[in-house]
């Protein structure tokens, strides 16, 4: 392959189409818009969705539940993963050096797994057992703000 052999793609080349500029082009008259109708109009706009009149999807699917604005997200890690860490003072850092978490949103510290060493757990939030078993294991947990 050499410079002498590349082609552009398909319709790379192809001139961009005129309308409205008179018989000869092939597009006068009408300027490719058919006769009448909504979209042979000026200025012709729909809001998004809109359905010729008839009921919209968006409208025709019926809603259900609630949505909490005020929800807060956490990041969860389980007990078994620090325990996998291997360290002896885990905070939101350490997880994040570990992509344990994204880093954005709190952590929280669920139960799930043991702990064979005591470490001490810097979290914004944790589960009932996961408290039971880090003071089980002889560590300790400290809620951060």
């Amino acid at each position: 392959m050499n410079l002498s052999t590349i082609k552009a793609p398909r319709k790379a080349n192809t001139n961009r189409k005129r309308v409205g500029r008179g018989m000869g082009s092939g597009m006068g008259k009408t300027s490719t818009r058919g006769h009448n109708g909504q979209w042979s109009r000026s200025g012709s706009r729909l809001l998004r969705g809109f359905e010729g009149g008839q009921m919209p999807l968006h409208r025709r699917l019926p809603k259900r539940g609630f949505t909490n604005i005020f929800r807060e997200e956490y990041d969860i890690v389980n007990l078994d993963s620090l325990a996998k860490l291997g360290q002896a003072e885990v905070n939101p850092d350490v997880l994040k050096k570990a992509r344990l978490v994204g880093g954005k949103a709190p952590v929280k510290i669920l139960g799930n797994g043991e702990l064979k060493s005591a470490i001490t757990v810097h979290a914004h939030k944790f589960s009932k057992s996961a408290q039971e078993k880090i003071t089980k294991a002889g560590g300790k947990f400290e809620v951060l703000q």
